[in-house]
């Protein structure tokens, strides 16, 4: 099982979603994002002493060598990495990268609309746009203060 496979399984386990997992360039740091499935809620420091402590005793049945692992929330400017993640936060303002340049521009910022057979809607200020999931790069929710 790879590691990703791993941590998703046991952070899911413990009723928590993986928003994101990234590890140093030669592994020894392992950073992990998570976030409570209710929008209501979230992520407390008593929620990631949970998910930590799980996944080192997880790690050392597993040998998975590493030297640090950081566990946190993902921040009030989130990534979306899934499907489900557009469409959950749907009506939120967001800043997307296309890989591709989509009629002439890469990046994008709107309020994110609906997503239909892998294309998501975003309301611009100005504009619609029409961005397929496959080309998006990176997105990111703006924070509201």
């Amino acid at each position: 099982m790879q590691l990703t496979e791993l941590i998703e399984q046991a952070v899911t386990g413990l009723g928590f979603e993986l928003v994101d997992f990234e590890t140093s360039p030669r592994g020894r740091l392992l950073r992990v994002f998570i976030d409570v499935p209710e929008a209501s809620k979230g992520v407390s420091i008593d929620d990631c002493a949970t998910v930590s402590s799980h996944l080192t005793r997880l790690f050392a049945v597993e040998n998975v060598d590493y030297d640090r692992l950081e566990v946190s929330s993902p921040g009030l400017d989130r990534p979306l990495k899934k499907l489900s993640d557009f469409e959950r936060f749907a009506g939120q303002e967001a800043q997307i990268r296309t890989r591709l340049p989509v009629n002439g521009q890469r990046n994008f910022t709107g309020v994110l609309a609906e997503t239909i057979d892998g294309v998501l809607h975003l309301h611009g200020s100005e504009k619609k746009y029409e961005l397929p999931l496959e080309l998006i790069d990176k997105a990111r929710l703006i924070p509201k203060f």
